[in-house]
C-alpha cells in the first residue's frame, strides 16, 4: 500500500488552474474543493470548471463536494469527468444509494465526515465506498491549523476498515504538510490532500516528491500497515 498524494487547487491561483494543474502532474489527484455558500461559508466552483480542467490535465480529477443536495449533485460531477467523488453524509439524504450511483456512473465513492460527526454510526456503510475522508480542520476554508484532536479518529477508522478487511482508501484533509503528514499516516491515513503545502511552495512539484517520501517513511513504520 503506498501513500497517495491529492494537491488542492483550493491553495492554487484560479486566474491560471490549467498551468497549476499541469505544475503537480507527478500527484496521484488533483484535489478539487466543490463549495456552494450553503453547506459552507464559502463559494468556489462548479462543473463547468470541473469540465475544463479534466480536459486541461492526465491527472485525475478528486472533487470533493462541500454542498448541499449532492443526492441530486454529485452524478453530475461524475459526467463531468472526476474519477473520485466524495459527498458528505452530513449534507446526503441516501447515502448508500448515492455512493452506488457514483461507481455505477464509473467514478470512485468517497464520503466525508466533519471533525465533530463520528465514523461509528456509519460502520455499515463503509462496504459501499472506495474511500472516506475525514477532515483535520473544519471545511469552508484552505490554510487553516490541523486539528490534533482528529487523530484518534483517524485511528478508530482505520481500526474499522481492518476490522472489516476492506481494501477502503482512507483520506485526511486539512492541515496536511510537512509538519504533519507524519502523523497522520502514523494514525493510518494512506491518501494526503495538501493545499498550501504544495501551491504555496516554490517548486509544487518538488513539494508532492517531499510529502510522499514523509508519508511513504511513516507508513513503513506504522503498526495498522504491518497489520494489513
Amino acid at each position: 500500500m503506498a501513500p497517495q498524494i491529492s494537491p488542492s487547487i483550493l491553495s492554487a491561483d484560479f486566474a491560471r488552474l490549467a498551468e497549476e494543474a499541469k505544475a503537480v502532474e507527478g500527484a496521484d489527484w488533483l484535489h478539487v474543493d466543490v463549495m456552494d455558500n450553503h453547506f459552507v461559508p464559502n463559494l468556489t466552483l462548479g462543473v463547468p470548471v470541473v469540465e475544463s480542467l479534466a480536459r486541461a490535465t492526465d491527472t485525475p480529477l478528486d472533487c470533493h463536494l462541500m454542498i448541499e443536495a449532492p443526492d441530486r449533485w454529485a452524478p453530475q460531477y461524475v459526467e463531468a469527468g472526476a474519477g473520485s467523488v466524495t459527498f458528505h453524509v452530513e449534507a446526503a439524504t441516501a447515502p448508500v444509494r448515492l455512493a452506488r450511483e457514483i461507481r455505477a456512473k464509473g467514478a470512485r465513492a468517497s464520503m466525508a465526515l466533519r471533525p465533530a460527526t463520528p465514523i461509528e454510526p456509519y460502520e455499515d456503510l463503509l462496504p459501499e465506498l472506495d474511500m472516506l475522508l475525514i477532515m483535520t480542520v473544519e471545511p469552508g476554508f484552505g490554510g487553516q491549523a490541523f486539528l490534533d484532536i482528529m487523530l484518534p479518529k483517524i485511528r478508530r477508522t482505520r481500526e474499522l476498515i481492518s476490522r472489516h478487511g476492506l481494501e477502503l482508501w482512507l483520506q485526511v484533509d486539512g492541515g496536511v504538510s510537512a509538519s504533519t503528514i507524519e502523523r497522520c499516516a502514523e494514525a493510518g491515513a494512506d491518501v494526503f490532500v495538501a493545499g498550501s503545502a504544495v501551491y504555496g511552495a516554490s517548486d509544487p512539484a518538488e513539494a508532492v516528491r517531499a510529502l510522499r517520501k514523509q508519508a511513504e517513511a511513516s507508513m513503513a513504520k506504522a503498526s495498522w500497515l504491518r497489520d494489513h
